[in-house]
């Protein structure tokens, strides 16, 4: 396999943990190790005494029956754990496509979700959002690209870099498609849970389609993004059964210290979720009145769910622009170009407590009006 630099991932392998302040993190706050074992009497015993052997590869059965309480129709049995989402989308690309086949993914986009495709051989056609109208997505360019090759067509709800979320009549309209033409919807739902109205949220893709997969991870709507723990979710038997063979040839089990800390903070995950919530929301009416004043330099649309969103610079390159804030200002912005965006966009991160001391240096930066 000959596959292409991750951008996003080398940006941050070269920046993250050397720039002071980061305005761009794709996740939500974190938590201690000491903090998870806080929330149970007896998780600090449990925890010492932990074994420290293999594990199943399918995942603990305790771990698979926190998962399955998120979906409304899957049973643990129908869950399949990996090192991170990231494990799960390369697993899932090298089951399912071979070289020749067409796969259609949402865009922008996490750069595995197409590249994997690409370097197995397989034509990816980038359905893109809507720039100029926060992002929508139009039914009607898909069933325009759909062939007769047309393997697996990659959705993210809610979206990243964009947060965007479409509406439940979206959905059904895109399982029909899958119904009726064949292919498989890979959704990715790393984001799941932080819709900023509940009612917006989404059904579960896997739960609305018996042949469709779901993808979720502690790393994003948790915060636990250190734990590297991911999941596949389907109730097609014959695709799961072959995950579970490939994955032998990658992690084949997952770290027993991680299972056990994912199982504790799944049991306590709507604390946890109305922790995240709360800060994203605080950290959102920052951001609105920032760009309110800055209306000149940024054009910002508000997204419907997760701790990110991609505005645009309305200067000339945004990745000069990125380049001298960190530089000057010891600030992280992403520009969009890391996502093959050339909008002149960028990602903006808003689920960490000290956003608001990463915005104040930006707006220090910024020329006096």
């Amino acid at each position: 396999m000959k596959i292409n630099p991750f951008r996003l991932e080398r940006y941050f392998a070269k920046y993250e943990f050397t720039t002071p302040y980061l305005l761009c993190s794709s996740d939500c706050e974190s938590l201690s190790v000491g903090d998870l074992l806080k929330l149970e009497q007896n998780a600090q015993d449990d925890f010492s005494s932990l074994w420290l052997g293999y594990t199943e590869s399918l995942g603990s059965p305790e771990l698979r029956t926190q998962i399955a309480s998120l979906y409304q129709k899957i049973l643990p049995e129908q869950i399949l754990v990996h090192a991170g989402a990231e494990e799960a989308i390369f697993n899932f690309m090298n089951v399912t496509l071979e070289a020749g086949d067409h796969i259609i993914v949402h865009a922008p986009y996490y750069q595995s979700l197409g590249e994997v495709a690409h370097s197995i051989g397989a034509q990816v056609t980038e359905w893109r959002g809507d720039s100029q109208n926060a992002w929508q997505l139009d039914l009607q360019f898909l069933r325009d690209h759909l062939t007769d090759k047309t393997k697996v067509v990659v959705v993210n709800f809610p979206h990243n870099p964009t947060g965007f979320l479409p509406n439940a009549k979206f959905l059904q309209e895109l399982s029909r498609l899958s119904d009726n033409h064949g292919f498989i919807v890979f959704s990715d739902e790393v984001y799941r849970g932080l819709e900023y109205n509940p009612s917006h949220r989404l059904p579960s893709f896997t739960d609305l389609n018996e042949r469709g997969i779901s993808l979720g991870v502690m790393s994003k709507t948790y915060g636990l993004a250190g734990l590297r723990i991911g999941w596949i979710v389907t109730r097609n038997q014959k695709l799961f059964d072959a995950l579970a063979a490939f994955k032998d040839y990658t992690t084949i089990c997952n770290s027993a210290p991680s299972e056990f800390l994912a199982t504790l903070a799944l049991r306590h995950r709507d604390s946890i979720v109305k922790r995240n919530l709360n800060l994203i929301q605080e950290n959102l009416r920052l951001l609105e009145s920032f760009f309110s004043r800055h209306q000149g330099i940024f054009s910002w649309y508000g997204p419907k769910a997760g701790p990110i969103a991609f505005p645009r610079y309305l200067g000339e390159s945004i990745e000069h622009f990125c380049d001298e804030l960190m530089q000057h200002a010891g600030v992280l912005l992403l520009p969009g170009t890391v996502y093959g965006d050339q909008s002149n966009c960028f990602r903006i991160g808003f689920g960490r407590s000290n956003m608001s001391v990463a915005l104040q240096k930006l707006e220090q930066f910024l020329p006096k009006p």
